[in-house]
């Protein structure tokens, strides 16, 4: 039987992108810090016999410009793109310093302690009275604690895990008698369920006032009130005066609503916090800015007995097959590895010079108010470098000057309106200063503050008040209520 199927044959054209290793590479390059950066080098150098170290520092120029004068000269780099438009991050300034510095009633946490949660939490344990049986459940229930001192997990689920695990089956009336112990121990407020809970057992230790009864109340029956800051309907549910009132919300506020963290901030977050600087900017007396890339990098070159001839041939040795073929591999890789950290240094020295250029009034004077609007598109202007490669060249990197250290992102912020050339730094500082000044026991709806910023010259959409109330880590109007 003759079968009707055929085989077609057509031709279709379409475009595709294909990184290049070296590409993908080079953009990881530029992503790192420069600590991570001189890891990887030494890294580099302790698994490649091909580069040799020739002098343990080798210093990157640095760029001298005076007053509104910029060094074209510099090399410009032309990668192929790593993403989209889409992909490059935004340069939203965020604060994370909601974490007061609360003493402990106890005085539980000394200076310089550098042991984590788990670790405090588990030498408490020798001090109270367990069997071995409970100290096991106790263990399990300590190790279920998050960085903020909270529960992660039902009790009922922790006797799961100590049954299957330890061969052990305590009931649930045995872990909730060992919960309770560990809920006593320091710093108050550890082991709670969720905020309302943790408050509560910080209230517990102090001694009893009638200012430590009516926030007890206020907590245990009128938290979802208290949380809302709706205190006029509070005090009228209570039967108390104002002054009552307001002792208690102080004493409130004197909490700690992150018990944890008062011992893992002390030690992880710190580590975290300890910045070091990957540029440097001087500006003298007569307005010479001098742009310095920070790192403790060695200057590298090709091992003698690696390196090739000029026709590209490995020196006269007698050599076997795979000798050679090993010895070619390891001075090619070591060529590129240098060429990169040489292409790595030139392309952030050029896009620190063009921040400066475009922010050099700033890096004067301190003053943030004078940073100008700039986006990664007006960098690109300057040095012919592609989106992407500045987006990676600038994530995470901070620049030290005479006044302080100061992340590059903040430089990066958009205009508000396309026909203005103020910037949200400037409209950020009004703002907050807005914010500042209000009445706290009415304070401005977005609304209110969009009309005040009008007031001052800024015709800002109340959207765009909100986004950058947000921005300052300010609340709604309802939730900067004060009593």
């Amino acid at each position: 039987m003759a079968s009707n199927d055929r085989l077609n044959i057509e031709q279709q054209s379409k475009l595709q992108q294909r990184l290049n290793p070296r590409q993908v590479i080079f953009g990881r390059y530029l992503e790192m810090t420069a600590p991570e950066f001189e890891e990887e080098v030494r890294r580099a150098i302790d698994e490649n016999p091909a580069l040799e170290v020739v002098s343990e520092h080798a210093d990157m120029s640095a760029d001298e410009t005076g007053g509104d004068s910029f060094d074209e000269s510099a090399e410009q780099l032309q990668l192929a793109d790593y993403g989209s438009e889409d992909d490059v991050p935004s340069y939203r300034l965020e604060a994370d310093n909601n974490m007061r510095d609360i003493a402990d009633a106890h005085d539980f946490l000394t200076s310089g302690d550098d042991r984590s949660l788990m670790d405090v939490m588990m030498s408490q344990l020798a001090d109270i009275d367990l069997t071995e049986r409970e100290q096991t459940i106790a263990e399990y229930i300590i190790g279920n604690l998050d960085d903020n001192g909270y529960m992660t997990r039902s009790l009922g689920d922790i006797a799961d895990d100590v049954a299957i695990a330890e061969s052990i089956s305590p009931d649930i009336t045995e872990v909730k008698k060992v919960f309770a112990k560990i809920r006593k121990l320091d710093p108050a407020g550890i082991c709670a369920v969720d905020l309302r809970d943790c408050l509560l057992l910080q209230i517990d230790r102090f001694p009893t006032t009638l200012t430590t009864k009516i926030a007890r109340e206020i907590i245990a029956d009128w938290f979802d009130l208290f949380s809302k800051k709706h205190f006029d309907q509070l005090r009228g549910h209570m039967g108390i005066d104002a002054d009552e009132m307001h002792a208690a919300l102080d004493f409130i506020k004197g909490l700690n609503p992150k018990p944890g963290a008062l011992i893992e901030g002390s030690t992880v977050n710190d580590r975290l916090r300890h910045i070091i600087p990957d540029f440097s900017v001087d500006i003298d007396g007569e307005g010479h800015a001098t742009v310095g890339l920070l790192n403790n990098l060695p200057e590298l070159a090709i091992e003698e007995s690696f390196r090739l001839d000029d026709g590209r041939q490995l020196k006269p040795i007698r050599r076997d097959a795979d000798a050679l073929a090993f010895i070619r591999r390891r001075h090619d890789d070591a060529s590129a590895f240098i060429e990169m950290m040489k292409m790595r240094g030139d392309t952030l020295m050029a896009v620190m010079r063009a921040i400066v250029k475009i922010q050099r009034r700033f890096f004067e004077t301190d003053d943030k108010s004078t940073i100008k609007p700039m986006i990664i598109k007006d960098i690109a202007a300057l040095t012919g470098l592609n989106i992407s490669v500045i987006s990676r060249a600038s994530a995470g990197k901070y620049v030290l000057t005479a006044h302080g250290v100061y992340p590059l992102k903040m430089f990066f912020n958009e205009r508000p309106k396309e026909d203005n050339d103020t910037s949200s730094h400037e409209i950020l500082d009004v703002l907050s200063r807005i914010i500042d000044e209000e009445d706290k026991r009415r304070p401005l709806s977005d609304e209110a503050l969009s009309e005040r910023l009008a007031a001052k010259g800024y015709d800002i959409a109340r959207r765009t008040v909100t986004k950058y109330r947000e921005r300052l880590g300010q609340p709604v109007a309802r939730l900067r209520k004060q009593f």
